[in-house]
């Protein structure tokens, strides 16, 4: 969906959840929110949930973030899906539920927060998202493994943490070690300060390059490494 200062505006959502990383939403809530003060409104950007309005716990010393409103796909032109944000686990650890939320949310590890979104309504919403072609979904750090858990990025170019390469792999995805990699209507970031550099892509892809370079001077953050696409011939072995 390109747009210019003078054509509709661009509406994102940033999608939280319980033990979410915050720095993988508030870094490209900020160049994002900046993009639309540079275009009189041209973007948008919002703190959704799946399940509406509600203070969200972070995975980060117990760090609130409020939701104003819910994901609304009839509204959103571009979903983002950050990562969760907790101790380091395996993928397959259980979830302790007797703890209260915002002690086990604290307590627990990435692979578990992410994996407990599989049971909220997040999943059924994204599917939708991703069989939309006017919607783009994107995705910072261990945000595409909640994607790839949910079986949505089969035969998908994506990246993620270094850390959760194998697991996009063995879900069907084709991992790509870059920082950001365009998919056409999925645009992943890997690791979490990858945000920035992925708000500001968004925008240049989205708006144009003017509004990217003005935000990328505003918050003195040159972006890292070449954005792949599946364009041009393949590289021979290096």
């Amino acid at each position: 969906m390109e747009i210019d200062a003078e054509g509709t505006p661009m509406h994102i959502q940033i999608v939280l959840f319980d033990g979410s990383d915050p720095l993988d939403v508030i870094a490209p809530f900020e160049v994002l929110y900046a993009g639309g003060s540079a275009t009189d409104g041209a973007v948008t950007v919002e703190l959704v949930t799946a399940e509406g309005p509600r203070e969200v716990v972070s995975g980060t010393g117990g760090l609130t973030l409020r939701a104003v409103g819910a994901v609304d796909l009839e509204r959103a032109d571009l979903l983002l899906v950050p990562s969760a944000s907790g101790r380091m686990g395996e993928p397959g650890e259980a979830p302790e539920e007797e703890a209260g939320a915002c002690e086990r949310t604290q307590d627990e590890s990435i692979p578990v927060l992410l994996g407990r979104t599989l049971t909220t309504e997040l999943p059924a919403l994204l599917k939708q998202a991703m069989d939309d072609p006017d919607i783009t979904v994107a995705t910072v750090c261990g945000g595409s493994l909640i994607l790839a858990m949910a079986g949505l990025l089969e035969g998908r170019h994506a990246t993620t943490h270094h850390l959760g390469h194998d697991m996009l792999d063995a879900t069907g995805a084709h991992a790509v070690r870059a920082r950001i990699v365009d998919d056409g209507d999925l645009v992943t970031g890997a690791g979490v300060t990858s945000g920035l550099d992925l708000g500001l892509y968004l925008l240049e892809r989205e708006v144009g390059p003017r509004v990217a370079h003005a935000v990328e001077e505003l918050f003195s953050h040159e972006r890292r490494g070449t954005v792949w696409r599946a364009q041009g011939p393949a590289p021979t072995t290096l």
